[in-house]
Protein backbone atom coordinates (compact mmCIF):
# COMPACT_ATOMS: atom_id res chain seq x y z
CA UNK A 1 0.00 0.00 0.00
CA UNK A 2 1.45 3.20 -0.65
CA UNK A 3 0.66 6.17 1.86
CA UNK A 4 0.38 9.71 1.14
CA UNK A 5 -2.05 12.39 2.15
CA UNK A 6 -0.93 14.93 -0.38
CA UNK A 7 -1.37 17.76 2.06
CA UNK A 8 0.86 19.50 4.84
CA UNK A 9 0.18 19.18 8.28
CA UNK A 10 -2.11 22.18 9.38
CA UNK A 11 -0.05 24.65 11.70
CA UNK A 12 -0.60 24.47 15.62
CA UNK A 13 -3.06 26.94 16.78
CA UNK A 14 -2.10 30.34 18.22
CA UNK A 15 -1.20 30.26 21.29
CA UNK A 16 1.05 27.01 21.46
CA UNK A 17 4.16 26.82 22.32
CA UNK A 18 7.11 27.34 19.70
CA UNK A 19 8.95 24.36 20.92
CA UNK A 20 5.69 22.27 20.97
CA UNK A 21 5.13 23.14 17.16
CA UNK A 22 8.56 22.28 15.95
CA UNK A 23 8.26 18.97 17.49
CA UNK A 24 11.11 19.53 20.61
CA UNK A 25 8.58 20.05 24.01
CA UNK A 26 5.59 16.99 23.95
CA UNK A 27 2.49 17.30 22.34
CA UNK A 28 0.39 16.38 25.61
CA UNK A 29 0.78 16.38 29.47
CA UNK A 30 -0.51 15.17 32.42
CA UNK A 31 0.24 16.49 35.81
CA UNK A 32 -1.16 15.32 38.98
CA UNK A 33 -3.97 14.03 37.01
CA UNK A 34 -7.40 12.58 39.37
CA UNK A 35 -10.67 11.69 38.03
CA UNK A 36 -13.00 10.76 40.26
CA UNK A 37 -16.71 9.44 39.71
CA UNK A 38 -19.56 10.18 41.86
CA UNK A 39 -22.96 8.05 41.97
CA UNK A 40 -25.06 8.61 45.31
CA UNK A 41 -22.69 7.70 48.12
CA UNK A 42 -20.45 5.96 46.26
CA UNK A 43 -17.28 7.40 44.97
CA UNK A 44 -14.63 5.69 42.25
CA UNK A 45 -11.61 6.93 42.20
CA UNK A 46 -10.70 6.28 38.46
CA UNK A 47 -7.54 8.10 38.13
CA UNK A 48 -5.06 8.66 41.08
CA UNK A 49 -2.28 11.11 40.68
CA UNK A 50 -1.49 10.33 37.06
CA UNK A 51 1.94 12.36 35.64
CA UNK A 52 2.80 11.35 32.21
CA UNK A 53 4.26 13.33 29.15
CA UNK A 54 3.73 12.08 25.40
CA UNK A 55 6.11 13.28 22.54
CA UNK A 56 4.77 14.75 19.18
CA UNK A 57 5.15 11.49 16.53
CA UNK A 58 5.35 9.42 19.53
CA UNK A 59 3.07 5.56 19.43
CA UNK A 60 2.00 4.98 23.23
CA UNK A 61 0.10 2.25 24.14
CA UNK A 62 -1.73 2.21 27.14
CA UNK A 63 -2.25 -1.34 28.77
CA UNK A 64 -3.55 -2.56 32.02
CA UNK A 65 -6.60 -5.25 33.00
CA UNK A 66 -9.86 -4.48 33.34
CA UNK A 67 -10.99 -1.90 35.53
CA UNK A 68 -6.99 -0.25 35.61
CA UNK A 69 -8.27 3.68 34.13
CA UNK A 70 -7.23 3.05 30.36
CA UNK A 71 -10.29 4.43 28.88
CA UNK A 72 -10.73 6.91 31.35
CA UNK A 73 -7.47 8.27 30.83
CA UNK A 74 -8.01 8.44 27.05
CA UNK A 75 -11.23 10.32 27.83
CA UNK A 76 -9.75 12.46 30.20
CA UNK A 77 -6.59 13.40 27.98
CA UNK A 78 -8.36 14.16 24.95
CA UNK A 79 -10.95 16.58 26.77
CA UNK A 80 -13.70 14.15 26.11
CA UNK A 81 -14.31 13.77 30.04
CA UNK A 82 -13.26 16.66 32.53
CA UNK A 83 -10.88 16.34 35.08
CA UNK A 84 -11.62 16.55 38.86
CA UNK A 85 -8.12 17.92 39.70
CA UNK A 86 -4.65 18.08 38.39
CA UNK A 87 -4.48 19.24 35.01
CA UNK A 88 -3.58 18.29 30.91
CA UNK A 89 -2.04 20.59 28.35
CA UNK A 90 -2.36 19.67 24.89
CA UNK A 91 0.01 21.49 21.84
CA UNK A 92 0.60 23.83 25.14
CA UNK A 93 -2.62 24.60 26.53
CA UNK A 94 -4.31 23.69 29.24
CA UNK A 95 -7.55 21.69 28.56
CA UNK A 96 -8.78 22.78 32.18
CA UNK A 97 -8.62 26.59 31.51
CA UNK A 98 -10.88 26.08 28.41
CA UNK A 99 -14.69 25.87 28.29
CA UNK A 100 -16.74 23.19 26.78
CA UNK A 101 -16.82 24.93 23.67
CA UNK A 102 -13.21 25.22 23.10
CA UNK A 103 -12.35 21.82 24.24
CA UNK A 104 -14.85 20.90 21.43
CA UNK A 105 -13.25 22.78 18.69
CA UNK A 106 -9.78 21.58 19.87
CA UNK A 107 -11.11 17.91 19.28
CA UNK A 108 -12.82 18.78 16.15
CA UNK A 109 -9.17 20.50 14.59
CA UNK A 110 -6.59 18.71 16.04
CA UNK A 111 -7.82 15.12 17.11
CA UNK A 112 -8.96 11.94 15.65
CA UNK A 113 -10.86 9.07 17.47
CA UNK A 114 -10.79 5.44 16.92
CA UNK A 115 -13.32 2.75 18.82
CA UNK A 116 -12.90 -0.88 18.66
CA UNK A 117 -16.77 -0.18 17.63
CA UNK A 118 -16.14 1.29 14.89
CA UNK A 119 -19.27 3.82 15.39
CA UNK A 120 -19.71 4.02 11.44
CA UNK A 121 -23.49 5.37 10.57
CA UNK A 122 -24.86 2.49 8.79
CA UNK A 123 -26.74 4.42 6.58
CA UNK A 124 -24.12 6.54 4.89
CA UNK A 125 -21.76 5.00 2.58
CA UNK A 126 -17.94 4.57 3.51
CA UNK A 127 -16.94 7.82 1.65
CA UNK A 128 -20.28 9.71 3.21
CA UNK A 129 -19.17 8.33 6.79
CA UNK A 130 -15.67 10.05 6.19
CA UNK A 131 -16.67 13.40 4.97
CA UNK A 132 -18.92 13.87 7.52
CA UNK A 133 -16.62 15.41 10.47
CA UNK A 134 -15.52 17.58 7.44
CA UNK A 135 -19.26 18.78 7.09
CA UNK A 136 -19.94 19.08 10.12
CA UNK A 137 -16.85 21.64 10.63
CA UNK A 138 -18.50 23.48 7.64
CA UNK A 139 -16.34 22.84 4.97
CA UNK A 140 -17.94 22.68 1.55
CA UNK A 141 -19.37 19.40 -0.14
CA UNK A 142 -17.45 19.15 -3.13
CA UNK A 143 -14.16 19.92 -1.43
CA UNK A 144 -14.88 17.42 1.62
CA UNK A 145 -15.62 14.76 -0.66
CA UNK A 146 -12.77 15.19 -2.70
CA UNK A 147 -10.54 14.81 0.73
CA UNK A 148 -12.53 11.84 1.97
CA UNK A 149 -11.59 9.99 -1.13
CA UNK A 150 -7.93 11.03 -1.00
CA UNK A 151 -7.67 9.45 2.46
CA UNK A 152 -10.14 6.10 1.44
CA UNK A 153 -7.22 5.68 -0.78
CA UNK A 154 -4.59 6.22 1.58
CA UNK A 155 -5.84 3.13 3.78
CA UNK A 156 -6.55 1.07 1.13
CA UNK A 157 -10.41 1.14 0.41
CA UNK A 158 -10.73 3.52 -2.26
CA UNK A 159 -12.57 0.66 -4.23
CA UNK A 160 -15.15 0.77 -1.50
CA UNK A 161 -16.42 4.32 -0.74
CA UNK A 162 -19.59 3.42 -2.16
CA UNK A 163 -20.29 0.43 0.25
CA UNK A 164 -22.42 0.71 3.80
CA UNK A 165 -20.58 -0.81 6.44
CA UNK A 166 -22.89 -4.11 6.45
CA UNK A 167 -21.30 -4.61 3.39
CA UNK A 168 -17.64 -4.24 4.45
CA UNK A 169 -15.49 -7.01 6.21
CA UNK A 170 -14.30 -6.31 9.94
CA UNK A 171 -11.20 -5.13 8.72
CA UNK A 172 -12.49 -2.75 5.83
CA UNK A 173 -15.24 -1.03 8.36
CA UNK A 174 -11.82 0.08 11.32
CA UNK A 175 -10.12 1.15 8.09
CA UNK A 176 -12.80 3.67 6.53
CA UNK A 177 -13.01 4.46 10.47
CA UNK A 178 -9.30 4.93 10.62
CA UNK A 179 -9.77 6.89 7.37
CA UNK A 180 -12.62 9.18 9.44
CA UNK A 181 -9.99 10.02 11.85
CA UNK A 182 -7.14 11.63 9.64
CA UNK A 183 -10.04 13.22 7.73
CA UNK A 184 -8.95 16.56 9.32
CA UNK A 185 -5.40 16.18 9.71
CA UNK A 186 -4.88 15.81 12.81
CA UNK A 187 -2.30 16.19 15.17
CA UNK A 188 -3.10 13.44 17.54
CA UNK A 189 -4.65 10.26 17.23
CA UNK A 190 -6.70 8.62 19.95
CA UNK A 191 -7.61 4.57 19.43
CA UNK A 192 -9.71 2.56 22.07
CA UNK A 193 -9.12 -1.02 21.49
CA UNK A 194 -8.67 -0.43 17.81
CA UNK A 195 -8.15 -3.73 16.64
CA UNK A 196 -10.36 -5.32 19.49
CA UNK A 197 -13.16 -6.42 17.23
CA UNK A 198 -10.90 -8.00 14.57
CA UNK A 199 -9.48 -11.34 14.16
CA UNK A 200 -5.52 -11.87 14.11
CA UNK A 201 -4.78 -11.05 10.59
CA UNK A 202 -7.05 -7.92 9.76
CA UNK A 203 -5.30 -6.69 13.76
CA UNK A 204 -1.88 -6.46 11.76
CA UNK A 205 -3.36 -5.21 8.98
CA UNK A 206 -4.78 -2.13 10.70
CA UNK A 207 -1.51 -1.70 13.15
CA UNK A 208 0.51 -1.57 9.61
CA UNK A 209 -1.37 0.79 8.48
CA UNK A 210 -1.15 2.84 12.19
CA UNK A 211 2.42 2.29 12.38
CA UNK A 212 3.09 3.49 8.49
CA UNK A 213 1.21 6.84 9.29
CA UNK A 214 2.67 7.29 12.63
CA UNK A 215 6.33 6.81 10.64
CA UNK A 216 5.20 8.71 7.11
CA UNK A 217 3.03 11.81 8.35
CA UNK A 218 4.61 12.08 12.17
CA UNK A 219 1.48 11.59 13.62
CA UNK A 220 1.00 11.18 17.11
CA UNK A 221 -1.11 7.54 18.27
CA UNK A 222 -1.90 6.89 21.85
CA UNK A 223 -3.84 3.51 21.98
CA UNK A 224 -5.74 2.02 24.78
CA UNK A 225 -5.04 -2.04 24.17
CA UNK A 226 -5.49 -5.29 25.93
CA UNK A 227 -3.22 -6.98 23.46
CA UNK A 228 0.49 -7.28 23.83
CA UNK A 229 1.06 -7.90 20.28
CA UNK A 230 -0.71 -4.55 19.56
CA UNK A 231 1.08 -3.14 22.22
CA UNK A 232 5.01 -4.04 21.36
CA UNK A 233 4.11 -1.97 18.09
CA UNK A 234 4.34 0.98 19.45
CA UNK A 235 7.55 3.07 20.93
CA UNK A 236 6.56 2.89 24.57
CA UNK A 237 3.97 0.84 26.39
CA UNK A 238 2.37 2.59 29.77
CA UNK A 239 1.08 -0.32 32.03
CA UNK A 240 -1.55 0.97 34.16
CA UNK A 241 -3.17 -0.24 37.87
CA UNK A 242 -5.74 0.74 40.04
CA UNK A 243 -5.95 4.12 38.03
CA UNK A 244 -1.78 4.74 38.00
CA UNK A 245 1.15 4.34 35.61
CA UNK A 246 2.50 1.64 37.57
CA UNK A 247 5.52 1.60 35.11
CA UNK A 248 6.28 2.02 31.51
CA UNK A 249 8.48 0.15 28.67
CA UNK A 250 10.19 0.58 25.41
CA UNK A 251 8.15 -1.54 23.22
CA UNK A 252 10.39 -4.03 19.99
CA UNK A 253 9.18 -2.22 17.25
CA UNK A 254 10.64 -4.40 14.77
CA UNK A 255 7.40 -5.79 13.85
Amino acid sequence: MVLGIGRRRKAAPQGTDDAAAGGSAPIVTATALHKTYVAGNLEVHALRGVDLSIDRGEMVAIMGPSGCGKTTLLNVLSGLDDITSGDVTVEGRSLKKMSDRRRTHMRAERMGFVFQSFNLLPVLSAVENVELPLLVAGVKPSAARQRAREVLALVGLAEEERKRPSEMSGGQQQRAAIARALVNDPAIVWADEPTGSLDSENSARVMDLLCQLNEQHHQTFVLVTHDIVVGRRAHRILRMSDGVISHEEHANTDG
